[in-house]
């Protein structure tokens, strides 16, 4: 697979994979649209800069480990994967569908490239440091990266993996966290707060990085500096707009589980998007 270095080139594939996510949740007329369009930068830059993946040869024992703990933002792992070529761009729109390879939420054996299935909310860091712990034990140098959520926080198996990872130093383990402040039922910090995030992980002894997960660069940059990170696990708090992209579904909780149901939601949505492509090739935005 091509790495891509250009970071012009990086937020047009991240549009892409935006367009994509869109169309395959009206294809599907179900499924959760501002959480997998806030993190399209994000993905973006893991799959085609800087995780260690060959997507021809899915159980590559020298890959990265990449793991979805919120599985209902599926829909920007498949584009992503889709569009590094694990499977084709086309397969994206049986999202949901019976007999689908692309279920709801991720599961293992069904696509090639699933590290984990994914549903039950707060499991992804316990399976993550699982996975690094045993990276360690074989001496290997792959790196585990494990996306997560923020709601997730308030599962008590997700601290039990952070104590975990922190207590056996997995310095290979990088979780990237989803802060975009909703969840289903409304603003993270009304239903249970929780801020401040960052100095309750430093607290569990691990090394905490901050990030506008919609500049490319900066994420880049904090992804490379964890992969140099010695004796702690690193947390990458990823502030995103869920909805990123569609104007109408920017920070609106309502559309934490909701995908665009009618024509005029769906032409609406890539209408923004194609704006915001737009904005990408004139060099107007960061």
């Amino acid at each position: 697979m091509k790495k891509l270095t250009d970071l012009k080139e990086l937020r047009l594939k991240a549009n892409d994979i935006r367009e994509d996510i869109i169309k395959s949740l009206y294809e599907a007329g179900s499924g959760h649209s501002a959480g997998p369009l806030g993190m399209a930068d994000v993905f973006t830059a893991l799959f085609f800069n800087v995780a260690k993946i060959k997507p021809d040869q899915p159980e590559w024992p020298e890959r990265d480990r990449i793991l979805l703990s919120n599985g209902h933002i599926c829909p920007v792992l498949y584009a992503s994967m889709a569009h590094a070529g694990y499977f084709p761009t086309e397969e994206l729109m049986t999202l949901r569908k019976l007999g689908s390879r692309l279920q709801g939420h991720p599961h293992r054996t069904s696509l090639p490239g699933l590290e984990t299935t994914s549903g039950p909310l707060g499991s992804g860091t316990s399976q993550a440091a699982g996975i690094a712990k045993a990276l360690k034990m074989n001496g290997t140098n792959e790196h585990v990266w494990c996306l997560t959520s923020d709601g997730e926080q308030q599962e008590g198996n997700t601290w039990e993996g952070a104590m975990f990872a922190a207590a056996y130093k997995l310095d290979n383990l990088t979780v990237i966290m989803d802060r975009n402040y909703i969840q289903i039922d409304g603003n993270t910090e009304d239903i249970m707060a929780l801020d401040p995030l960052d100095e309750k992980y430093r607290a569990f002894n691990w090394h905490v990085m901050e990030v506008d997960g919609h500049n490319m660069e900066a994420v880049i940059d904090a992804m490379e500096k964890s992969k140099n990170q010695r004796e702690k696990p690193t947390l990458i708090l990823a502030n995103v707009i869920p909805g990123k992209g569609v104007k109408y579904m920017e920070n609106d909780y309502t559309w934490h589980g909701n995908p665009p149901k009618t024509e005029e939601q769906l032409n609406d949505a890539l209408a923004d998007l194609a704006e915001l492509r737009k904005s990408i090739e004139e060099n107007k935005m960061s």
